[in-house]
């Protein structure tokens, strides 16, 4: 449950320094929490992990990986719509969004054009305002929630290994496919269908945010990682049709002005719920902090 604990950190940040205020008084005090979540039964999967892959210096594919959920979890059926994103920017506690996203405030469409820091700003409003633990989830639990709903497309390591030009054109076109058959306006909730947990449009055209952070492995022959984790945290995984990589879009000295721009207009959010009580104290301490009873 670590990784709960430290989600949930994060995103107490995130609110906090991105200039949040939650002494609004739309969160003075707890409201009863009406989200629509669908359950995860317990259960095991294979998948093909997150991150770039290099093998003598050239890109791979990893071999499947299998994860285990011990216990079963619960998620957002659908995307947070637009009016529930715009009550937490009411309250202070969320930013606005660009100009494009702004007037946008309908109960029956998804809240797009988010960034990670808006999302984990969201989650820890949510959180405080109903007393629930509310996270980002891993990229693992929202491929196990998408269950048959999600189609992981892979380029397969039939080229030459020594000629990675071969695979960069496949991944282009790869990319560019996808592209073409991607309409990016807001679709009114269950209008891509619902997956057999109970998950709303997760093979539709809005994104998920994860909190799962972009990652690249060098494998040696037999494919084991023959290097250290190198971890990049400043861009995550997100989850739709497919994966993708996004940065956080927030300046960094560190990573350079290129990590300034406007999240897609395709890319939303849904939360987990932690029911582990491990959050539960960084919750509360949030409450206590901002002087909320």
């Amino acid at each position: 449950m670590r990784m709960s604990i430290r989600i949930s950190v994060l995103a107490v940040a995130a609110a906090l320094l991105g200039g949040c205020n939650f002494g609004a008084s739309g969160v003075s005090s707890q409201k009863q929490d009406s989200t629509e979540l669908a359950l995860i039964k317990a259960g095991e999967f294979s998948h093909y992990p997150a991150g770039d892959y290099l093998r003598n210096g050239n890109p791979v594919s990893p071999t499947p990986h299998m994860v285990r959920f011990e216990h079963d979890f619960q998620i957002m059926a659908r995307h947070v719509s637009q009016a529930e994103y715009a009550a937490c920017v009411s309250d202070g506690a969320c930013k606005r969004l660009d100009k494009a996203q702004r007037d946008a405030i309908s109960p029956d469409l998804p809240a797009v054009g988010i960034s990670w820091r808006d999302a984990t700003a969201y989650a820890a409003w949510l959180s405080a305002r109903t007393g629930q633990n509310y996270r980002l989830p891993t990229y693992a639990e929202w491929v196990f929630a998408a269950g048959s709903a999600y189609k992981e497309e892979v380029i397969v390591d039939a080229a030459d290994p020594n000629d990675p030009a071969q695979r960069w054109i496949a991944e282009y076109e790869l990319e560019t496919r996808r592209k073409a058959s991607v309409d990016a306006k807001p679709k009114p909730f269950g209008t891509y269908g619902m997956n057999e947990a109970g998950l709303k449009d997760v093979a539709g055209n809005v994104w998920d945010w994860t909190d799962t952070c972009h990652a690249r492995r060098h494998l040696d022959v037999t494919g084991d990682v023959a290097m250290p984790l190198a971890e990049n945290c400043g861009i995550r995984v997100v989850a739709g049709r497919h994966r993708s990589y996004i940065s956080d879009f927030i300046r960094d000295p560190k990573g350079g002005a290129c990590s300034v721009g406007v999240p897609p207009s395709n890319l939303g959010l849904r939360l987990v719920l932690d029911t582990s009580g491990k959050g539960a104290g960084v919750v509360q301490s949030l409450r206590s902090k901002l002087g909320i009873s």
